[in-house]
């Protein structure tokens, strides 16, 4: 289970995370949407270790991120939304070091990457990874990620610019992985992804989380409207709210 209490966090004069509460479930898909700018990097860096928090304090199994980082970082599988790290090497190179830091054998290391290569129709690995195309790195850096087998995965906008293929497969990995009681947190701002994968969402916007509960619950409230007019009109009467 993640949980984050009462985490703030301020970037110069911005408030980027404002009192953020919640709760995800082990074997879930959870999904954080919202517009550019509303916490959605904020909220997956401050969870993996990246950035720190100004306020609260974020769980994982019960471990507390600030006092235990390296336990917790071992349970998660991080796609960030810029991978542009490591650029100067090849993807081999790339996954062996990502297999070093993270212990795997020389057996699962050889099965899964056969296994994700295909996956990602990835063939030649060979070039430098600054080489590639930003879907083909995308590709590179999930398969990076994956290939540990972590208990959690945490992606920020994982699907930006993979073909169809791949985007479906990942999608059908994500709801397999989570089927075996593990969590998947990803952000996305495409709602049509969310409604057809999420089990929960959670809304953000300057920071606050608007909503949390899953897609039944936020139709059953705005029944007669699409999903995408439930988001403006959430959002718009949030911003009303804030201008009283």
């Amino acid at each position: 289970m993640i949980k984050f209490e009462n985490v703030s966090k301020i970037y110069t004069d911005k408030l980027a995370l404002d009192n953020l509460n919640l709760e995800i479930e082990d074997g879930k898909i959870f999904g954080l949407i919202g517009h550019n700018g509303a916490g959605k990097s904020t909220t997956i860096k401050s969870l993996v270790g990246i950035i720190d928090y100004e306020k609260g304090d974020i769980y994982l199994d019960g471990i507390n991120i600030k006092d235990d980082p390296i336990s917790a970082k071992k349970k998660i599988g991080y796609v960030a939304d810029s991978p542009d790290m490591f650029l100067k090497m090849t993807p081999y190179e790339l996954w062996r070091f990502i297999k070093t830091i993270y212990e795997v054998s020389d057996e699962d290391f050889k099965q899964r990457v056969e296994k994700l290569t295909e996956v990602f129709d990835l063939k030649d690995v060979n070039q430098t990874i600054e080489s590639f195309s930003h879907g083909m790195r995308q590709k590179i850096f999930l398969i990076a990620t994956l290939l540990t087998d972590p208990d959690l995965w945490v992606m920020d906008e994982p699907l930006t610019g993979l073909d169809p293929q791949s985007s479906y497969n990942l999608k059908e990995m994500m709801r397999e992985h989570a089927d075996k009681g593990n969590t998947v947190l990803f952000s996305t701002h495409i709602l049509d992804i969310a409604e057809k994968l999420c089990d929960r969402i959670g809304i953000l916007k300057e920071g606050k989380l608007i909503f949390l509960g899953s897609m039944e619950d936020l139709k059953k409230t705005y029944p007669d409207l699409s999903l995408e007019e439930i988001y403006l009109n959430m959002v718009k009467s949030y911003e009303d709210l804030d201008d009283e």
